[in-house]
């Protein structure tokens, strides 16, 4: 199956699951501090065995084609973490999450799993947006010796500061689906109001002044 494909039978089971919620009027609050009219929950696939097991086939054969030296794969906590384990386990390779800080109690750890010097780990995230969360995920596993060759995501918004902080980092990153994608097919279902496009394209144009 092709990428353009596999984008829009991802973004139309993100619709079918309603993993998307859209409110204009009163917005979503990133990590990231941006205001948005669209949230993108793709944790929801997880409660659908048949949408579930798509994307962790689709996941597994991005690893395979792009990272085909991968000795182990990580979750990003929190929503990356069943995705990844899934991903690890049809790929039979190890699995490890990492939290987004070492713990305050316990052994403090911020990996979980065994993460062997040198290893080359592939990081598995649910969602892009800045890519500032999914890129400390990695640089955690780096201090503890692994060596990250790159990301792979269910669904990106497509921003240019993602792009460039992962430029910058240095780290290849492929997504399933995308913003694009996702509008099309939206549209197409009449899953967003016609009156409601506007306010998407308006966001889309500027999303870190949008809403403030």
């Amino acid at each position: 199956m092709d990428s353009m494909t596999t984008a829009h039978q991802v973004a139309s089971f993100l619709l079918e699951t309603q993993a998307v919620k859209l409110s204009p009027e009163q917005p979503f609050k990133w990590s990231s501090g941006w205001n948005s009219p669209i949230y993108c929950d793709n944790r929801v696939t997880l409660s659908f065995p048949y949408i579930r097991s798509y994307i962790k086939q689709q996941l597994a054969e991005l690893v395979k084609a792009h990272y085909p030296e991968a000795e182990a794969i990580a979750g990003v906590a929190t929503a990356g973490i069943a995705q990844g384990a899934l991903v690890a386990d049809l790929l039979e390779m190890p699995f490890l999450y990492v939290r987004p800080e070492p713990k305050k109690h316990g052994m403090g750890n911020q990996i979980e799993g065994r993460l062997l010097e040198g290893q080359k780990v592939v990081m598995i995230e649910d969602l892009i947006s800045t890519g500032g969360s999914s890129l400390k995920a990695a640089e955690a596993v780096k201090a503890a010796g692994g060596e990250v060759l790159g990301m792979a995501a269910i669904f990106t918004y497509g921003f240019t500061t993602a792009d460039e902080n992962f430029q910058k980092a240095g780290l290849p990153l492929y997504c399933l689906s995308n913003y694009n994608a996702l509008v099309e097919a939206a549209a197409a279902q009449g899953y967003i109001p016609e009156s409601a496009m506007g306010t998407l394209a308006e966001w889309r144009q500027s999303p870190h002044t949008w809403g403030i």
